[in-house]
């Protein structure tokens, strides 16, 4: 049963994206609040499909941790799934990512008209320059800031190293960043086909505020996340089925 929902939900997935990405081609010819709102629309459909097919709901903590203003978001990356969430639990953050994503036919036009910091990981220090650069011009826009400190999805119990660029930023804008961490790899792993029932939890942790060095910094990140991720995937219930 897990591998049909799971079939009937990629089904579902890829037809609805594919729908609204051809069929939402005009809205790239307005402002980009156009693209926002179809942005959002997709992605409560989607969520609401993986709750109804595969059995897969979400739930919030730590709301009370995100302080007023301008925040950067650091995230732990375990799955797709954070990539739809965190836009809604973050109102329209500004995603810091890959430029290669931007070459996607049809989705990157969609990601360039919202408004996206991105990276190109072959101009070596000129790309963290740049990053920091887009970063401080954007902030302005009242959006948060949403980084995935290690870089890439990571599996349920492990880790990798934290790059340097999430300092980078906290130190030119210096505003707040917001730890989170989720358990969805338990439940939509990074490579893996099947969709497994059950609750993701997305934890917000208190912010780290503007002021430390370099070195104090990024440990104080990587214990937050990791010391939470293992707390988190301690707790967490997996379907015996």
């Amino acid at each position: 049963m897990t591998y049909i929902r799971a079939a009937t939900f990629n089904v579902l997935f890829l037809t609805l994206t594919v729908v609204l990405a051809v069929g939402g081609l005009l809205t790239l010819l307005g402002p980009r609040t156009w693209v926002c709102r179809l942005r959002d629309a997709w992605i409560s459909w989607v969520l609401a499909i993986l709750r109804l097919v595969v059995g897969l709901d979400h739930r919030v903590e730590g709301s009370e941790n995100v302080p007023p203003g301008p925040i950067i978001v650091a995230a732990k990356h375990q799955s797709a799934w954070e990539t739809l969430a965190l836009n809604l639990v973050f109102a329209d953050p500004i995603f810091v990512l890959k430029r290669e994503l931007f070459r996607l036919p049809l989705i990157g036009l969609y990601m360039m008209k919202v408004g996206m910091i991105a990276v190109d990981r072959s101009a070596g220090a000129g790309a963290l320059k740049k990053m920091v650069s887009d970063a401080d011009q954007m902030v302005a826009s009242g959006r948060p800031i949403l980084v995935f400190p290690e870089g890439t999805r990571v599996a349920p119990g492990e880790t990798r190293p934290y790059h340097p660029g999430v300092f980078a930023i906290y130190k030119k804008l210096g505003i707040p960043v917001v730890p989170v961490v989720v358990n969805s790899g338990r439940f939509w792993g990074r490579v893996s086909f099947l969709k497994r029932p059950g609750t993701i939890t997305m934890r917000i942790l208190p912010a780290i505020e503007p002021g430390l060095d370099r070195r104090s910094f990024m440990a104080k990140l990587e214990a937050d996340i990791e010391d939470a991720s293992r707390d988190l995937d301690a707790s967490t219930e997996l379907p015996t089925k």
